[in-house]
């Protein structure tokens, strides 16, 4: 199911454009198509969202590029942790979350792709709420965290602090549900000590999603309708 979607998502893409390209394993299939492509003529470069991106893009022979460089992205494609009907997302599930919402911001189209299970009602049911953070202060930012009425946990890879591409520390959020994500988002952002969380609100175009009957699009006019 990831693969049809992400192989669909792909046909967005055209000859001469700036490419963002998200990080998680629905996106290599993406990034392996685009390579195919690209190895048959299409002119593009790719924005890489993380270090793991970045290197699975060289192996496929694509053009790399810096926002930098390309302020204005033409498309990005990128994963998701969780979509709901207003196709407000959590993201982060692969550490990249800072970098996938900048260049998120700075694409004139972004698409997602997902497999069905990732659609949900309400954001935080399934998936806790990533946040990033700088490693001075975690514990008191952890507790700022609490305050949301969400079990915070540091997040650990072979029993060491998890550390981003940008060198920060991880605190996984569960909620029951997040009711009101926009302000959630404004309100942990304001937080002195994180550098960004999961919640991706208004930031979508598309979202691809691979189910047992096939592909299903769904776009701004639906979620809004």
């Amino acid at each position: 199911m990831k693969r049809i979607a992400a192989e669909k998502a792909v046909e967005y893409i055209e000859d001469g454009m700036i490419v963002g390209l998200g990080t998680g394993s629905t996106i290599k299939y993406a990034i392996k198509k685009l390579g195919e492509l690209v190895s048959e003529g299409l002119q593009i470069q790719g924005i890489p969202t993380s270090l793991q991106t970045k290197k699975i893009a060289k192996q496929e022979n694509i053009p790399l590029t810096t926002l930098d460089e390309h302020p204005v992205i033409d498309i990005t494609i990128d994963g998701a942790d969780e979509v709901d009907s207003n196709l407000n997302l959590i993201k982060g599930g692969g550490g990249a979350l800072t970098r996938e919402k900048i260049v998120a911001y700075h694409s004139k189209i972004e698409i997602i792709v997902v497999d069905e299970t990732k659609v949900v009602k309400s954001l935080g049911i399934d998936f806790p709420l990533p946040v990033e953070v700088v490693k001075f202060g975690w514990k008191a930012t952890k507790k700022s965290l609490e305050e949301f009425g969400c079990n915070v946990e540091l997040r650990t890879i072979m029993n060491e602090p998890y550390i981003t591409d940008n060198g920060n520390y991880i605190l996984d959020c569960e909620f029951d549900r997040i009711e009101n994500p926009e302000e959630l988002e404004r309100e942990i952002n304001s937080i002195p000590g994180v550098v960004e969380n999961g919640l991706f609100i208004g930031l979508v175009d598309d979202v691809i999603v691979g189910s047992k009957r096939g592909i299903i699009t769904l776009g701004k006019e639906i979620a809004s309708s």
